[in-house]
């Protein structure tokens, strides 16, 4: 129900523009190639921190917008965009479309400038270490390291950084968030049988699992509810 509101308000922000019907149907289908993503832990990760409902609606509801893009632009690299009708054409500008209504969502979800200024220049980051990515040839744990932090740990940093501005937690936020898209970025790369991580010497691959190790131990210092049950999923899968 949770992830439901965030979406329908997600979905409301791209009603407002009128766009023709051809280009709103194109950013639907983004939209809906990006669910669940982070719909049900943004609303829970505001909700626990004490977020007002409208203003926890609006944020995750923005930040969500900002997933969809981030994963476009990974389907688009990886030749994955089933949803769109010449997604190399139709791609980039629905791409830019999401982008742009992540931000125009955020700006009237009560953050300050700079705040939506440090979320602009963690996207920067998350968007270059992404084109290090794809022309990553032979993973090691220095490099894995490196894309992970820069993409899933960026990500989930802004997100939180965002998401808990004017809250208790959100000095934490960056830490936390950090250490959380590191952990279900090695995780989700186990489960998956993906080449960066299973292309790696035995050696690196430990390393790399020690390292998430020590993420997952960060996040459950924090001690939010929201978060232990992602750990519980992602946890058993760093225990090879």
């Amino acid at each position: 129900m949770s992830a439901g509101a965030v979406f329908q308000e997600a979905l409301r922000a791209l009603r407002r523009y009128g766009l023709p019907e051809e280009a709103e149907r194109d950013v639907l289908a983004a939209m809906e190639a990006g669910r669940p993503g982070p719909l049900a832990l943004l609303y829970a990760a505001g909700a626990e921190v004490g977020l007002e409902r409208e203003v926890l609606l609006r944020r995750a509801a923005g930040l969500f917008l900002c997933s969809c893009a981030a994963n476009l632009a990974d389907d688009l690299a990886d030749g994955e965009c089933t949803y769109l009708e010449e997604p190399l054409r139709v791609g980039p500008g629905v791409q830019f479309a999401l982008q742009s209504m992540c931000f125009a969502t955020l700006a009237g979800a009560g953050l300050p400038a700079p705040v939506l200024a440090e979320a602009a220049g963690d996207m920067v980051t998350a968007a270059g270490l992404q084109v290090l990515e794809v022309r990553t040839a032979a993973w090691t744990a220095p490099r894995f390291q490196q894309v992970a932090e820069g993409i899933a740990g960026q990500q989930w940093a802004l997100y939180l950084r965002v998401l808990w501005e004017g809250t208790a937690r959100a000095e934490r936020a960056v830490v936390v968030g950090r250490s959380l898209g590191v952990a279900a970025h090695v995780a989700e790369d186990v489960r998956s049988g993906d080449a960066r991580f299973h292309g790696m010497s035995e050696e690196d691959r430990s390393t790399v699992l020690a390292w998430a190790r020590e993420a997952v131990d960060a996040v459950r210092h924090e001690g939010l509810a929201c978060l232990d049950a992602v750990l519980h999923t992602v946890e058993p899968l760093l225990s090879l």
